[in-house]
């Protein structure tokens, strides 16, 4: 199938608050495509944009950029960008020296949800988060679908790929970063004093999160439940701790 077509691709970004965020960002953009005979709301200043920096605008009719989007809301308008640049867990750290700030940050594990990582990547850099930490397997990447559900975040937030979680929150650990895990067997989270350097692992909503990574955090936490569901949303819950962790920051 023509690159331009195929129904998935990590490079590209969808919708108009992503695509808008992208090129303020700086980042690279191969071309925009733009479905054909939309001009309405926000899409002709993302053009004009988009032609202030020289970049190739491509018109496309509306099956195509539904199949090229995978059949996601794109709102008119994608984009090709440059790839994903994941950043180390160093440069999250010197991130936050540079700001003169202790160190917060976010872990995913086994988040396989792209909606879910999205929001979870938007919440954090609403919160001031310093970066995001990911695993390279069991773990959805910065995909398109992460990047529109992100709403431009990612191109703000810094997010490190590693290959072992253990071993990078053990490093942590090293470097007095306190590291607390979400789970529903942990002590109420509106209790704890969440100042000084913190890392933050959020589970998958299914699995939550994994028994080794739990093990090696410093404090387990949990949100108060009142109602029958006894659960939230992965990107709900994580957002909401990061919100009790600023409230001490």
């Amino acid at each position: 199938m023509n690159k331009e077509y195929k129904s998935y691709d990590d490079n590209l970004v969808i919708g108009r608050n992503s695509v808008s965020e992208l090129l303020s960002s700086g980042r690279e953009v191969e071309r925009i495509l733009v479905e054909s005979g939309n001009r309405t709301g926000s899409i002709n200043v993302i053009l004009a944009k988009a032609k202030q920096r020289k970049i190739p605008i491509k018109e496309v009719n509306k099956s195509k950029l539904d199949s090229l989007c995978a059949n996601s809301n794109h709102q008119g308008i994608a984009a090709y960008a440059s790839e994903v640049k994941y950043c180390s867990v160093d440069d999250i750290l010197n991130y936050a020296k540079e700001k003169d700030e202790a160190p917060f940050i976010i872990i995913c594990d086994q988040i396989e949800d792209p909606h879910n990582l999205g929001a979870i990547i938007r919440t954090a850099e609403c919160v001031g988060a310093h970066g995001v930490i990911i695993p390279a397997r069991h773990s959805c990447g910065v995909n398109f679908a992460v990047a529109k559900a992100a709403c431009g975040a990612i191109e703000y937030m810094k997010i490190a790929r590693v290959t072992n979680l253990v071993s990078t929150i053990k490093e942590l650990k090293e470097k007095n970063i306190w590291v607390y895990a979400a789970d529903m067997d942990g002590v109420n989270a509106q209790n704890q004093d969440f100042k000084g350097a913190v890392a933050l692992v959020v589970g998958s909503e299914g699995n939550g999160v994994s028994r080794l990574v739990k093990e090696n955090c410093d404090v387990i936490v949990k949100l108060e439940m009142k109602g029958k569901i006894t659960s939230l949303n992965a990107s709900v819950a994580a957002g909401v701790l990061m919100y009790e962790i600023l409230k001490s920051r």
